[in-house]
């Protein structure tokens, strides 16, 4: 495993079921993905995209196989860590189709929740937010509820959110499905700037070609395995 190694995966494998039903999802899945890179995970509906993505997120558990994050291995046929909801919190940023803002919070409150419960002081938590959302010029929608926001302006909170924490990976289901072209280009233009600056290693799913061109590499689930495409840069429009 190499030191810009932020995601390993070994021999993973996902069953539902047993027996008679037993369905195979995944099937010795390998790969690693490294610190600054963004990574689109694509397959047909049902082949397993979101099921692999809350296995590196340690939020299913998987049959069989190993996953580190960063230097720590967390599973190896079993939890390796011992508190997951830790590494959740610390080490991983999630960003959805839909927002999942809070509606009685405002943009502020949402995005400063999850550092406060972290032990955060509510004075570094408001600071933190307020540098993101000046990072995502949004700054000005601090107070404002996410009813009085665009589609594209809830997805920036989604994404500062998820930033909130310092996260050295963030794992994305769908972050453009419900924007139009131009709001979906800009979305994955800024994590990739994101995964630059701050050597964060992204995972997007995606059935968006659009955004295609603006990753690093395509990983694809066929068979139940895993393969890539690379990118390359000249192909960005």
């Amino acid at each position: 495993m190499s030191k810009h190694s932020a995601i390993k995966v070994q021999n993973l494998v996902k069953n539902f079921g047993k027996d008679d039903s037993l369905v195979q999802v995944i099937e010795n899945a390998s790969f690693e993905i490294q610190k600054g890179e963004v990574v689109a995970l694509i397959a047909p509906s049902g082949a397993g995209k979101t099921t692999l993505l809350m296995m590196i997120g340690c939020v299913l558990e998987p049959t069989s196989g190993e996953i580190w994050l960063g230097k720590n291995m967390v599973y190896q046929d079993k939890w390796i860590a011992k508190d997951t909801r830790r590494i959740r919190r610390e080490k991983i940023g999630f960003i959805f189709q839909a927002h999942y803002l809070i509606p009685f919070l405002n943009v502020l409150e949402n995005i400063t929740l999850l550092p406060q419960a972290n032990k955060v002081s509510e004075a570094d938590a408001k600071k933190k937010a307020m540098e993101l959302l000046e990072y995502f010029e949004i700054a000005d929608k601090a107070y404002n509820m996410s009813s009085q926001l665009s589609g594209g302006q809830n997805q920036r909170v989604a994404i500062a959110r998820a930033l909130a924490n310092n996260p050295e990976i963030i794992l994305a289901d769908e972050p453009t499905a419900a924007l139009d072209g131009e709001r979906a280009v800009s979305v994955i233009k800024m994590l990739k700037k994101i995964a630059r600056e701050q050597n964060v290693a992204i995972i997007t799913v995606t059935h968006d070609e659009r955004i295609l061109p603006y990753c690093d590499r395509i990983m694809k689930i066929e068979n139940r395995g895993i393969v890539f495409h690379e990118i390359d840069e000249d192909e960005v429009l």
